[in-house]
């Protein structure tokens, strides 16, 4: 049986392909149509997944959309009668375009689809899985638990912005639910906007911003902003917002309350008043997470938890979950947010509607390393590259991984694109950015001259699996890089007394460990471990850089530079070499120096994308 899942028409746009109950195939629009968060109809991500089954739309039992259409118009109207007349110019704005596309949505379906198909049954094939059910079900059936609960916390579905529900074998029920406009997404949101950055991609920004500050105003945000509640449900009070009505996510009133003005991303600096934001919310944010787990826990006793929803991807508030020890075993879903209800309404569609059994391996989670999205072999490469204008020497693999590490450990920023594009928004070595954690000018070149973004966002550090707990406080997994762990003590670096009392940016340039290009300004590291089953050459490329300098570790950034997506294609890889300050090139066995390209196929990729 093969289920092909849709998630479309409001941001991440994504397909997915299961072929009796196996993952065969997942991708992003935006990957495609190098449109970032690409919101359209997935043609091209469908084209694909199709190809990769080798199938065509007829051979498909069932599509299977990712939410209700009809109940998230219910919310709206709901929502404008309950505070009208506030909101008119937002009703306005909003209900043309719902009357035109989104209402009837089963229709627009249906005629993209008859574009692949003609006769394409959509009245018998086509069916819809609530936004919140194909969160769920993304994280737990791919998940390698028999029984778990299942949390997800994201901004809004149809009604809906955090569920728990309980999986066990091949059944999933949604036990509760917290509705709109209550919402932890949206209040997080809410903060994103206030510290000027974008809505539904400025998110981990916010999160990374956080370490600078200290949490000075979350006794503000649970006195005024958040009635919570022991079991971690809670209440937004409406009055410090706007996103029920009008066209901004806080209002006046939000402001006088912290007592400045939403900051302007153009025309006002980063001050430390907005690292202190940053890390209230963030400290606020953990604070719920916490007690819903806790409360989940002692609801239901269970020992397995699963999460999905764009809070997951909150990888700090995961990581001190771990660390408390609520549950022994927590799994998250690598494509958390809604590209990821692509692949949970599939499951759904499999295991639910159709009662479809479920196989878990234990130990080990179906979603093979995120690597679900198109591979390029070897000969295509060479004549993609070609074409591009490309100079480029063909190795053998050894040479290659060879040739490689030498660069990194010649402190080189290497584009690494290998094997399948990552499914989710983080780069897993497949279509990377690497290089050298022990530098300690690594972080702020890499920021500035190759990814053009804000000085003080953190890398990540790719570390063997077999390695992870000598460099991390961590003993355990983290092959999609959800988790935030502390650099382990004894790679630490005692800062002086006057590094100690230095403020917000400042503190980026100190070192803090033996791997200061991925020690955030607080110890910790995104962490992602490399395991030889799903990734061999990454595994073998990390070794061999080990084998020459001592670390099995390194640095390891989204193959993109800001506001593009990363990169999907042989072409897309040598553009964004050639457009920015990236040193070396490895695709597939080729391999190409900057030094060696014609100077007249440079790019100025600076300002070649809308920021994000």
């Amino acid at each position: 049986m093969r289920i092909l899942g849709i998630s479309a028409l409001y941001h991440d746009s994504a397909a997915a392909l299961i072929e009796d109950g196996v993952i065969r195939a997942a991708a992003q629009e935006e990957r495609f149509t190098r449109k970032k968060h690409d919101a359209g109809f997935p043609e091209h991500a469908i084209r694909y997944c199709l190809a990769e089954a080798g199938v065509k739309l007829g051979d498909i039992d069932y599509v299977v959309f990712y939410d209700k259409p009809f109940l998230k118009f219910e919310r709206l109207l709901e929502t404008y009668v309950a505070f009208a007349p506030r909101g008119f110019r937002s009703f306005k704005t909003a209900m043309p375009v719902w009357l035109k596309e989104k209402l009837f949505q089963k229709d627009l379906l249906a005629r993209e689809l008859k574009r692949f198909s003609r006769r394409f049954d959509w009245s018998g094939k086509l069916l819809f899985a609530e936004h919140h059910l194909s969160h769920a079900a993304s994280a737990f059936f791919p998940s390698p638990f028999e029984d778990a609960a299942v949390l997800t916390m994201d901004g809004v579905g149809e009604w809906t912005t955090t569920s728990v529900a309980m999986g066990s074998g091949n059944k999933l029920e949604i036990h509760k639910e917290l509705h709109f406009p209550h919402s932890l997404g949206l209040l997080y949101s809410a903060f994103t906007y206030y510290t000027g950055f974008k809505v539904n991609s400025g998110e981990y920004k916010l999160m990374g911003l956080a370490p600078y500050g200290e949490p000075k105003y979350s006794r503000q945000i649970l006195d005024h902003l958040v009635d919570l509640k022991e079991d971690g449900s809670f209440r937004l009070d409406q009055s410090y917002f706007d996103y029920c009505t009008g066209l901004t996510m806080t209002n006046e009133r939000f402001a006088a309350l912290f007592g400045q003005p939403v900051r302007r991303a153009d025309k006002d600096p980063l001050t430390q008043f907005h690292m202190d934001i940053a890390a209230s919310i963030q400290d606020v944010t953990e604070i719920i997470v916490s007690k819903l787990c806790q409360g989940i826990r002692k609801d239901t006793g269970a020992r397995n938890l699963c999460l999905a929803g764009g809070v997951a991807l909150n990888c700090v508030a995961n990581g001190k979950i771990l660390r408390q020890g609520i549950f022994d075993n927590i799994w998250i879903q690598p494509a958390a947010g809604d590209a990821g209800g692509a692949l949970g309404a599939a499951l759904a569609g499999y295991h639910l509607f159709q009662g479809q059994p479920r196989t878990v391996t234990a130990g080990k989670d179906a979603m093979k390393g995120s690597y679900l999205g198109p591979v390029y072999q070897q000969a295509d490469i060479e004549a993609r590259l070609t074409k591009a204008g490309a100079r480029f020497t063909v190795l053998a693999d050894d040479a290659m991984i060879d040739a490689t590490a030498d660069a990194l450990a010649a402190e080189k920023a290497v584009g690494w694109m290998q094997g399948r594009m990552e499914f989710g928004p983080r780069a897993l070595g497949g279509r990377s950015i690497l290089g050298d954690p022990r530098s300690p000018t690594m972080q702020k070149t890499l920021n500035l001259k190759v990814k053009y973004r804000e000085s003080f966002r953190p890398f990540a550090p790719s570390v063997i699996r077999e390695d992870v707990a000598e460099w991390f406080d961590l003993d355990g997994d983290s092959p999609y890089m959800l988790l935030v762990a502390p650099v382990a003590e004894k790679h630490r670096r005692t800062m002086t007394e006057d590094e100690q009392k230095l403020f917000g940016i400042d503190k980026l340039n100190v070192p803090r460990s033996a791997i200061p290009a991925v020690t955030h300004v607080d110890y910790s590291a995104r962490v992602q471990t490399i395991h030889a089953e799903t990734n061999p050459r990454y595994h073998a490329l990390i070794s061999a850089f080990k084998a020459r300098t001592g670390c099995g570790v390194v640095v390891n950034t989204s193959f993109n530079v800001r506001g593009e997506p990363i990169v999907c294609t042989p072409e897309d890889a040598f553009r964004c070499f050639m457009g920015s300050e990236i040193e070396v090139l490895v695709v597939g066995n080729c391999f190409l120096r900057k030094e060696d390209q014609d100077e007249s196929l440079k790019l100025d990729y600076k300002n070649a994308f809308e920021l994000d």
